[in-house]
């Protein structure tokens, strides 16, 4: 095994998809020089897509709808399970309904500046273009979107914007947007264009003669591993955030679909890149299995404070104006209570640290209500956020009409994933990556309100237009069982699934889960140093070995057995976990919501180095260590400046 942190250093990568020219003409130019597949051909392609959020199941519907042949996959008992259920505050789009200053170049200012400079240019700007077509899309599909008095959409902030961009369905716009999927994606089931196999969990990527042809699924009702295959295959399987082991998302969130990938040879590019929301409930207890996330729309009317005497046990209603300190509002003025996520949450966690934090651990802000209620009344509030507050006090017990909501941060979304070029493809050809488990569009910190943005952007408009020009070249060769590759990839599933039921331990499988997420939120969290990385991935080394030996995954394989899809998903985590602690130790930067100690400017605020790391680190799997592949940045219309929002 390799030493703690080593890596070595492969060739340089580009993007040799990306267009030049003018960055507004880019995504008009290629779309015009992509080939094309005429609509008689379509149908005798197939595709498979792994994932039924927005991402993939915007792309089945709308492949389905092109006419190709589409599989489409998910480990949930309906596609409407998928996670994206869960955003809550919107979806940004620059329409400028306001009239107050948006642009498609404002929002693609703000997404890569938000981001810390660390995305590209030419996918940024896409997206901000095809925003304004996703609110088209999405209000023709009947999204319930709110709407002002007299009849037009409404719009509200969010963070890193000083324009009122985000569209938004109360605190439930992931709901609505996703039954709007879900909808086109029932249409083309019905119409016999896409085929639905629910409750099945993608375990391995099928890769011959260089190019992925298809995947290996376990059934997890029955416990059969089939193989299946197809012209292209594209995930579109969420995010990598319950490394974290808490989180805001779902239980089943896991990597395995792109690590399976990445260990055949997709690049992971900066899997350090983990966005940490300030709005979360804090942790209430050492058994909790999950984090709740409180929408960053309430920081539109909710303001963030903690008393200005450490240790003060009153309760929020006794202490005094001229006690509290509104510490966004007076060290960033220019955006207050809506400063980018990496900002309030680091801000959050400094307050904490320094022992103003509020609640029985200490581990919490206040975020009040009752200047807004006092302006706006209650039944104005309560018509912009009651779902939030009804959630907020089912799991708290306390009323947020009556008294502050209680806040710290938490891990919510992973800008890192598979490394795609301008195509949406992997450096494996005909593996195509979307949505959150992508890496391509937010840079080190995602703003507020653009994950819906982007996995609808990707599914609706940007892979139905670049698929194309892979698939024109086929159909490819058909496959069958015993194809020497794909004995070889089916057999690898069966083995790890034997070698996890044979170790018949004696520690289950989420007491390691736990574990592992207590060492990745300790040293590779908000704040890392290079001592704290390297004891993490000497810790992380050791548990994943003590995994192998004591976890205890009873059943067998050939049947329903939740106990063993946990196992594979956390020996997955451990693998990843050891590359993301490497990726952040290689990069001794603070970028984002990734903040050095090491690297800090008089202020306490984060400093970039952009001499150094000016990069997409696109990491190579190795047996023994990684390889870092090097993606240089190039930034002609929005040039890296030191970060402020003050």
């Amino acid at each position: 095994m390799s030493g703690i942190g080593e890596y070595t250093v492969g060739d340089p990568i580009a993007d040799a998809k990306a267009p030049g020219g003018p960055v507004e003409k880019r995504w008009e130019r290629r779309r015009f020089e992509a080939k094309l597949v005429n609509p008689a051909n379509k149908r005798k392609l197939s595709v498979i897509v792994v994932g039924t959020g927005l991402a993939g199941g915007a792309a089945a519907a709308t492949l389905g709808e092109l006419g190709y042949q589409v599989k489409s996959y998910c480990y949930q008992d309906s596609p409407r399970r998928a996670h994206s259920i869960a955003a809550q505050g919107g979806i940004n789009a620059a329409k400028n309904y306001r009239n107050d200053g948006d642009s498609v170049h404002r929002l693609f200012y703000d997404t890569v500046k938000g981001g810390d400079f660390r995305a590209r240019e030419s996918n940024v700007h896409r997206l901000a273009e095809v925003s304004v077509e996703i609110i088209d899309q999405c209000v023709a599909q009947g999204v319930p979107f709110a709407r002002e008095y007299g009849g037009l959409l409404d719009t509200r902030s969010f963070g890193g914007a000083q324009v009122s961009r985000t569209f938004y369905a109360r605190g439930q716009t992931g709901q609505q947007l996703l039954l709007g999927a879900y909808q086109a994606l029932e249409r083309q089931i019905a119409a016999g264009t896409v085929e639905m196999f629910d409750r099945h969990e993608m375990l391995e990527l099928i890769v011959v003669d260089g190019r992925a042809r298809g995947i290996v699924v376990r059934d997890l009702v029955s416990g059969t591993v089939t193989t299946e295959y197809a012209d292209a295959v594209v995930l579109a399987s969420g995010g990598y955030g319950n490394v974290f082991f808490l989180s805001t998302n779902a239980k089943g969130c896991n990597v395995t679909a792109t690590w399976r990938a990445h260990r055949k040879g997709a690049l992971f590019a900066n899997p350090c890149y983990t966005q940490i929301h300030p709005t979360c409930i804090p942790v209430a207890g050492d058994h909790q299995s999950k984090l709740t996330l409180m929408s960053e729309s309430l920081r539109n009317d909710g303001r963030v404070w903690v008393p200005k005497k450490p240790g003060d046990g009153r309760a929020p209603g006794d202490i005094p104006e001229d006690e509290r300190d509104y510490y966004l509002e007076r060290i960033y003025p220019s955006f207050g209570n809506l400063v980018p996520r990496d900002i309030a949450s680091r801000a959050a966690k400094n307050v904490c640290d320094s022992g103003l934090g509020v609640g029985s651990s200490g581990l919490g802000v206040y975020l009040d209500f009752a200047d807004a209620i006092g302006r706006l009344g209650r039944d104005a509030v309560e018509a912009k956020y009651g779902n939030l507050f009804e959630m907020y006090e089912r799991i708290t017990g306390e009323n947020p009409y009556e008294m502050p909501m209680r806040i710290y941060p938490a891990v919510h979304y992973t800008m890192g994933g598979l490394w795609v070029d301008y195509d949406l493809q992997s450096n494996i050809p005909g593996l195509f990556v979307i949505g959150e488990a992508n890496f391509s569009d937010h840079g080190a910190n995602r703003l507020g309100a653009s994950a819906l943005m982007q996995g609808l952007a990707d599914g609706y408009f940007v892979l139905p237009n670049t698929i194309s020009d892979y698939l024109s070249a086929g159909p490819f060769e058909k496959l069958s069982d015993d194809h020497p590759d794909v004995v070889a990839t089916r057999d690898q599933v069966t083995d790890r699934i034997e070698k996890l039921l044979a170790v018949n331990g004696d520690r289950t499988v989420d007491s390691f889960h736990r574990e592992l997420g207590h060492i990745m939120w300790e040293y590779c969290g908000m704040e890392r140093t290079d001592a704290g990385l390297r004891k993490a991935i000497g810790l992380i080394r050791d548990l994943k070995t003590e995994f192998w030996q004591r976890v205890k995954v009873p059943g067998q394989g050939a049947e329903f057995n939740q106990s063993l899809e946990r196992a594979g998903r956390v020996a997955d985590f451990f693998e990843l976990a050891e590359l993301m602690c490497v990726d952040a130790l290689h990069r001794t930067e603070s970028c984002g919501g990734h903040f050095r100690g090491e690297s800090q400017t008089e202020d306490g605020e984060a400093r970039r180095d952009d001499e150094n790391f000016s990069y997409v680190a696109a990491w190579e799997f190795g047996d023994d260590q990684p390889t870092l592949h090097r993606e240089d940045l190039e930034f002609e219309y929005v040039k890296p400046t030191q970060r402020s929002y003050k």
